[in-house]
């Protein structure tokens, strides 16, 4: 039978390329995208899509039910998420709220919802996080804490999944080509009055330039297909890792918060 895997997040970077990749290996991709013509494109590319928006309950629940009624559901990658840049001191509260229901609270109502079936049929739960879900650096404050978060409830919920017949597993990548940063424009000139901060010149000389003036790739940037491998393991493996680190930073990211003391990695987190 063929297998079925959801997949949030689809209309560009890892999602996109993870959609690509488990249908060329055999798999039905069941796809998710907020935009009807980002639907549109991955239905002429052969996959089932759906709209998802994660910050919507409805959504959420609608979605669930769609999917479950089209048949086995084997496997969940949960990857859809949004970055809002900017200082901590910065953030009104309306704009912690807006990044946790999409990161943290909608992901975790979709698996849930999700869960009975897995329980009975089997099935793989896979969540993204980031090399941010391990160390956090400057402006990057909220999304950095919906992944912290989405850590710790991934680790118990595997804890609580054992033996159930129900695998979860973290993916961190680290920097991976994607739109993260254009797609995060949005959210910043929503919610950031940098003007009035009292880091304005601090914006200027450095966020503002690199959200409006890329310059190109990140030090130990790679592409997409690299963080599809590992889920491509973690939904095929027999016994797949508990976590799987994409990029030289999440290695050192992961190795470093193990064995070296918080000023050194805080002098890390600032030369990122």
């Amino acid at each position: 039978m063929t297998k079925r895997v959801l997949i949030t997040g689809c209309s560009s970077g890892i999602g996109l390329d993870a959609a690509r990749r488990m249908q060329a290996e055999g798999w039905q991709v069941v796809a998710t995208c907020r935009q009807d013509e980002d639907i549109a494109a991955r239905r002429a590319e052969g996959m089932q899509c759906h709209h998802l928006e994660l910050a919507d309950p409805g959504s959420v629940a609608e979605l669930a039910e769609r999917v479950l009624a089209d048949g086995p559901l084997h496997a969940l990658v949960n990857n859809a998420a949004f970055a809002l840049p900017g200082a901590v001191e910065d953030m009104p509260r309306g704009a912690l709220r807006a990044i946790f229901e999409a990161n943290l609270f909608g992901t975790h109502d979709l698996t849930v919802r999700l869960i009975p079936h897995f329980r009975q049929h089997g099935g793989r739960i896979v969540n993204i996080s980031s090399v941010l879900g391990l160390v956090g650096i400057p402006w990057r404050g909220p999304y950095v804490a919906t992944k912290f978060a989405l850590e710790g409830l991934t680790d118990v919920l595997r804890l609580e999944m054992r033996g159930t017949g129900v695998g979860v597993v973290l993916i961190e990548p680290g920097p991976i080509t994607s739109r993260i940063r254009e797609n995060a424009i949005p959210h910043f000139e929503r919610w950031v009055n940098w003007q009035d901060s009292a880091r304005a010149q601090e914006y200027r000389a450095s966020l503002l330039r690199r959200l409006y003036e890329p310059s190109g790739k990140d030090r130990f940037e790679l592409p997409p297909s690299a963080v599809s491998d590992r889920i491509l393991l973690a939904l095929t493996a027999a016994n797949p890792a508990p976590r799987y680190y994409v990029t030289a930073p999440t290695w050192i990211s992961g190795i470093g918060r193990r064995l070296l003391p918080t000023r050194a990695l805080d002098w890390f987190a600032r030369r990122s």
